[in-house]
């Protein structure tokens, strides 16, 4: 299974790409934008025009978009995925979406002979580019233990969730998560810094200590340069959260955590930051806190 058509070069898809072609994959690539795939272009990735090029005679199809309606918009229809790809092929979104439209892929594809699986990431561009995503996959068994040489290209810690949209829910219980972990962070750093610590320092004594996280890892170093350049963009951490909110409301479920750093990104969102990425939800805190003392 060495033939992979690639949808989706964007600040993910692009390492996930090149990392393919690392490992022996002769990877066919389609995004909106050619400027995108340039670079993976330059490694030796084939440019198609169109979905249907380069889903055409596939063994494997990935997809790595940006919204639910994107997902939509290139499985569906005349020249979708699924009208396109061959019989026995698979096919494997590693968007995050709503579940509820895995499901939905899963059930048409099986009706066509074609194997789907639902794979979300987690790790952002700093693990695409390593190749140590953590994969969560949905789906059937067989179908996954088949791909599994796939995702090794591209992660580490891969995992079968279960049934089809398993891996999309295992992803917003990653994202609600995420929620407390990045803003905590960034609450921390506000009161370190107003009650005259040194960052670093502080950061140096808490980050291995219970609190140490991934985020604290990664992410506050570049809180600390001024650095919000996205490895996940804002704008979709927002689709994230609300679809993990309209999951949650589905079952009756209250996540108070969720909802107010929703809504607190949603905000910077409506401001103009939603190209930013998430590490920079520090502005809105040290924002606020400006505001406080002007209310004094």
């Amino acid at each position: 299974m060495k033939n992979i058509g690639f949808i989706g070069i964007g600040v993910m898809g692009k390492s996930m790409a090149a990392n393919l072609l690392k490992k022996g994959f002769s990877v066919c690539v389609y995004t909106r934008t050619k400027q995108k795939a340039l670079p993976v272009i330059e490694q030796g990735a084939v440019w198609c025009d169109t979905i249907a090029d380069c889903v055409k005679d596939k063994d494997a199809v990935i997809t790595m978009v940006g919204y639910p309606k994107d997902v939509e918009e290139v499985y569906f229809g005349k020249e979708g995925i699924l009208e396109n790809v061959k019989k026995g092929a698979y096919i494997i979104d590693m968007t995050t979406t709503s579940p509820k439209l895995s499901v939905k892929i899963y059930e048409e594809a099986k009706q066509r002979g074609v194997f789907a699986l639902d794979a979300p990431v987690s790790g952002g561009d700093i693990a695409a580019e390593k190749g140590t995503l953590s994969i969560m996959v949905g789906g059937d068994k067989q179908v996954f233990d088949h791909c599994r040489e796939i995702f090794e290209a591209m992660g580490e810690n891969i995992i079968y969730q279960g049934k089809a949209g398993s891996g999309q829910h295992t992803k917003m219980a990653n994202q609600i998560a995420l929620a407390g972990v990045i803003s905590g962070l960034c609450e921390a750093m506000v009161y370190g810094e107003n009650v005259g610590l040194d960052l670093n320092t502080m950061l140096q004594s808490i980050g291995k200590g219970a609190a140490g996280s991934w985020q604290m890892e990664h992410m506050a170093p570049r809180i600390l340069k001024g650095d919000f350049a996205p490895g996940f963009f804002i704008k979709h951490y927002v689709k994230d959260l609300n679809i993990a909110m309209q999951e949650a409301e589905a079952r009756g479920l209250v996540l108070n955590v969720l909802q107010v750093v929703r809504n607190t990104y949603e905000t910077m969102e409506f401001a103009g930051d939603g190209d930013l990425g998430t590490q920079a939800l520090i502005q809105f805190y040290e924002d606020e806190q400006k505001r406080g003392t002007k209310n004094e």
